[in-house]
C-alpha cells in the first residue's frame, strides 16, 4: 500500500445507525395513512413490501379498520372526488376502484356520495382543451376522442361536443 492510499477502513462508507427499533407493523400502517387513504387491499400490499410478515401485515390492516384509521368508503370517496377532479370519467375511475378489491356496493356508495356532475365535468375539459370544437367537426371528433380516452361514457361525451360518431361521414 502507498501512502497515498487511505487505509481500506476509511474506503468503507459508515453504517447507518438506526434512530431506534424497529417500527411495528400497526406503526408502518399509521404511518402510510397519515400521509392519504388507502384500501385495506393497498395498504397490505405495501406492507407486505417493506418487509412485513403477510399475516402480521393482515393483521394491521384489520385493527387499523377496527379502530377506524382505515376505511374502504371514505378512501373511495376521496379517489372518486380525486379523479373527477382531475378530469377522469366515471368509467375510468371505477375501472381504478376495481383494482384495489372494493366491492361493487362500496363503489356505488363512492358514486352517489359524488356531488359532482360528470356531463358538466366533460363539458369543461372540452371547452378549456379545445376551444372552438363546437364549430369544427375535426375538433369535435378530437375532443370526443379524448373524453373517450379519460373514461367518459358515449352519452356524456355526446353531450359534451354533440358529436355523434354514428352521424360521421365515412369516406
Amino acid at each position: 500500500m502507498s501512502s497515498i492510499d487511505p487505509p481500506d477502513e476509511a474506503k468503507a462508507p459508515a453504517p447507518r445507525k438506526r434512530r431506534g427499533p424497529e417500527p411495528t407493523p400497526g406503526q408502518r400502517a399509521l404511518s402510510l395513512l397519515v400521509r392519504r387513504e388507502h384500501s385495506r387491499k393497498e395498504l397490505a400490499r405495501k406492507l407486505t413490501a417493506r418487509g412485513v410478515d403477510k399475516d402480521e401485515a393482515q393483521a394491521a390492516v384489520d385493527r387499523m379498520t377496527a379502530e377506524g384509521w382505515q376505511s374502504n368508503d371514505r378512501f373511495a370517496e376521496q379517489l372518486v372526488r380525486s379523479r373527477a377532479n382531475n378530469g377522469q370519467g366515471p368509467l375510468r375511475i371505477r375501472a381504478e376502484l376495481s383494482t384495489h378489491g372494493l366491492d361493487r356496493e362500496a363503489v356505488a356508495v363512492a358514486f352517489e356520495a359524488y356531488d359532482g356532475d360528470w356531463t358538466d365535468n366533460a363539458r369543461d375539459l372540452v371547452r378549456r382543451r379545445f376551444p372552438g370544437a363546437l364549430d369544427d367537426r375535426a375538433l369535435q371528433r378530437k375532443a370526443a376522442e379524448f373524453l373517450v380516452r379519460r373514461g367518459f361514457t358515449g352519452d356524456q361525451v355526446r353531450a359534451a361536443t354533440r358529436y355523434d360518431p354514428d352521424e360521421d361521414d365515412v369516406a
